[in-house]
């Protein structure tokens, strides 16, 4: 394993998982308000899923060797804003493990892996670059609110590119940083959370919560995380154990579900940094940026508030810039892979793309998983019809 370590795989593990503490990280500190935690239970919830993360990023990447880069459900924290109002946390709490050991089931059984195996390649790779396109374009408005470091991050990125290809986002990382001190952007921020260990919430069961907490949480996770983690691992080249990495990800998750944690998963976004190209050049070698995330995620959690209130000072434009440099790899491949198909998955693969990308919710469940379904659906209709066989007579008046 150590013949395999390099600084471009670290520092890939590295911004996988600032980029999550820095952005979606606060979509679930607004879940636990939401929730009416206290700050020893909010401590709990931020250990749990940072906990679980790390744990299940470092055990299955050591035992797969591939990069697997595990996240908590960012659509699942946004969906709990809204629906955990009305119910206690002991409920919420039941919620969070009914959705979990449920995934492990589709997970460990293979109806999950099923299910996504019948989904058109270009469809899948539609999906993912829909996911992972907006990052991108939105990063250009960095531009117009801190040019100094937007320009910064890119040109560093570029120059990299061309010059040192395999540390083109190290370079990125380090200019980035250092122009945003040097310009005085850093904000400032103060440690909202005590440091403390997980805290045990004896889980409820209503019918109440099941319904509108863990039926969407499970669904929302499965089709807008695990269906584009998966996606992402076989567009790099990886043939992923769908029933290994869903069912121990997802065992893990219903484990920590008594201390806080809401869903942990296969990440999308941010583990399409960890491997992209700009990790290492060598698919093998790749699977250091899972346990470089994993080891992250354990030490944040592990000093809960005051790591976490380090990655927050730095500001949204640094972030989303490096995150957009980062995901260029990734996503000029996925899209290769979607416009690579016949006529009838071109238009499949176009749907799956624009809706992906639209941010539509519907019925609390995001584009990700409409994008999926359109883009399936017009690949079923777009299927040739099948020619009815002739029959003798027939033969004849033809011929005749």
């Amino acid at each position: 394993m150590l013949r395999d370590v390099s600084v471009s795989a670290i520092v890939a593990g590295f911004l996988s998982a600032l980029i999550n503490f820095a952005g979606p990280f606060l979509i679930v500190l607004e879940a636990t308000r939401a929730a009416g935690l206290t700050d020893a239970q909010t401590a709990s919830w931020v250990w749990a899923v940072s906990i679980g993360n790390g744990a299940c990023s470092i055990a299955l990447s050591l035992f797969t060797r591939i990069p697997v880069v595990v996240a908590w459900s960012t659509p699942g924290a946004a969906l709990l804003i809204a629906s955990l109002g009305g119910f206690s946390f002991a409920e919420a709490v039941g919620a969070f493990l009914v959705a979990s050991v449920t995934a492990a089931v589709v997970g460990y059984t293979g109806w999950f892996g099923w299910l996504l195996a019948r989904v058109p390649g270009p469809v899948l790779q539609a999906l993912l670059a829909g996911i992972l396109l907006p990052f991108i374009v939105t990063a250009a408005g960095a531009f117009a609110s801190a040019p100094m470091i937007a320009g910064s991050i890119v040109v560093a990125f570029f120059l990299g590119k061309r010059y040192f290809d395999r540390y083109a986002v190290l370079a990125a990382l380090v200019v980035g940083l250092l122009v945003t001190w040097a310009t005085g952007s850093l904000r400032e921020v103060t440690p909202s959370l005590a440091l403390g260990g997980p805290v045990f919430t004896m889980p409820v069961f209503t019918p109440a919560a099941l319904v509108s907490v863990a039926l969407p949480l499970f669904i929302v996770t499965m089709a807008s995380q695990n269906a584009p983690g998966l996606a992402l691992l076989q567009s790099q080249g990886y043939e992923p154990n769908d029933r290994l990495l869903v069912g121990v990800i997802s065992t893990v998750s219903a484990a920590l579900a008594p201390f806080g944690c809401h869903g942990i998963n296969l990440g999308a976004i941010t583990a399409a940094i960890a491997l992209g190209p700009e990790s290492h050049p060598d698919l093998a070698k790749r699977y250091i940026a899972g346990l470089a995330g994993g080891l992250t995620y354990l030490l944040v959690g592990s000093f809960g508030g005051v790591l976490v209130a380090g990655f927050q000072v730095i500001p949204s434009e640094t972030v989303s810039v490096l995150a957009a440099v980062a995901l260029l790899g990734s996503a000029l491949t996925a899209l290769k892979g979607a416009m690579g198909g016949d006529a009838r998955a071109g238009p499949a693969a176009l749907t799956t793309l624009a809706v992906t990308m639209s941010g539509v919710v519907l019925f609390t469940i995001g584009a990700a998983f409409w994008g999926l379904v359109a883009g399936s659906a017009v690949y079923l209709t777009l299927a040739p019809r099948r020619e009815r066989p002739r029959t003798e007579e027939g033969k004849e008046s033809a011929m005749t």
